[in-house]
């Protein structure tokens, strides 16, 4: 089975997309964009009519949604070890954690970048921009006082967490005003980790290269 994968740079698709790395499965890019003034291709959005991406899509199916898509493939994929399995303790923390990066951090993300989509007005998209910046301080706070003295997220296991985190740094742009990793050690540190993974120095290429 080969997967197919809607995909941008600077999209939460470049995560699965390491995943996909890491599982070893074969997969086809199929290239589209996250630039709002462009349109999307009909066949994405008959797909997930939002317009986002990632979408994955297998055999005759297909789903939307970078965490569902993270479970779902690391379930897939066991052989991985990307994720515990169901009956395992990390289970929990696993699940709750990739659901916070996606309904917590990617929403401080998107009101940062999109206000339009939380200000009733032009005029108060300023606001909704500050708010996100705040919101990505109170979020980064959470995770790096979650991780604390672990190596990984999960503790001694390498997981999909891992390499969600990783790319949710990649967001962080100081010129908006968003915080930098530094004000979060362990966070830090493992996005630090994450990057040296030749699944992550194949996707993320280009934007390692515009770090040095």
């Amino acid at each position: 089975m080969t997967y197919k994968l809607y995909y941008a740079l600077g999209s939460a698709a470049m995560g699965v997309r390491v995943i996909l790395e890491e599982i070893g499965a074969p997969y086809e890019l199929i290239e589209t964009t996250i630039d709002m003034d462009k349109p999307r291709p009909p066949e994405q959005l008959a797909l997930n009519p939002n317009g986002w991406v990632p979408v994955l899509i297998w055999d005759d199916n297909a789903m939307y949604e970078c965490a569902a898509i993270t479970v779902f493939l690391c379930d897939l994929h066991p052989e991985a070890t990307l994720a515990p399995r169901f009956d395992e303790p990390d289970r929990g923390p696993y699940l709750q954690t990739l659901v916070y990066f996606s309904n917590s951090v990617q929403n401080a993300f998107q009101l940062n970048y999109y206000p339009d989509r939380f200000a009733d007005t032009p005029a108060d998209e300023p606001s909704a921009q500050r708010r996100g910046i705040r919101r990505l301080r109170e979020t980064w706070k959470v995770i790096d006082d979650q991780v604390g003295d672990n190596h990984w997220v999960l503790g001694e296991r390498f997981s999909a967490v891992d390499i969600y985190l990783f790319m949710l740094t990649t967001w962080l742009s100081p010129s908006r005003g968003h915080p930098s990793t530094d004000e979060f050690p362990n966070v830090k540190r493992i996005a630090d980790a994450v990057v040296s993974r030749p699944s992550v120095q194949l996707v993320y290429e280009n934007w390692i290269a515009e770090q040095e």
